[in-house]
């Protein structure tokens, strides 16, 4: 059914990548499909910080310690190996998931999110831009 799913993960929210995972792992089971993982570094922290010491050493500093996390979780993945990888892009999470979701054309899109609240409401959560934004399916796991 699903030959391609793609998993959005914010690794500073192990939380919700758990609650994910079991969900992911019962899906690509059923039709062998390939997982691409996808975490988004944020613009703002890049501009901020280029300040500091420089822009391209943080970009390398902060996407080597992104790549390890994501290792680190394919390792944990009961999928094949070879169905797993990762891709990594700097810029609004919901904007650039839905830009990579448009490139790669996964049949499915599974990310976690928070129980909603009154920021989200006001404001706007990743996960229901993603749902209003996205070409395919999309589910939500709380």
């Amino acid at each position: 059914m699903y030959k391609k799913i793609l998993v959005p993960v914010d690794i500073l929210e192990e939380e919700l990548t758990q609650k994910v995972i079991p969900h992911l792992e019962c899906l690509a089971k059923l039709s062998n499909a390939e997982v691409i993982f996808f975490h988004t570094l944020p613009v703002a922290s890049a501009i901020v910080n280029a300040y500091s010491f420089g822009f391209d050493e943080f970009k390398d500093q902060a996407t080597v310690q992104t790549e390890q996390w994501l290792h680190k979780l394919i390792d944990t993945i009961n999928l094949p190996r070879e169905n797993l990888s990762f891709s990594i892009a700097f810029g609004n999470p919901r904007d650039e998931i839905l830009a990579i979701a448009n490139e790669i054309k996964p049949d499915l899109i599974i990310l976690g999110s928070r129980r909603p609240n009154i920021s989200t409401h006001l404001l706007g959560s990743n996960a229901a831009g993603v749902v209003r934004g996205a070409k395919t399916s999309v589910l939500v796991v709380r």
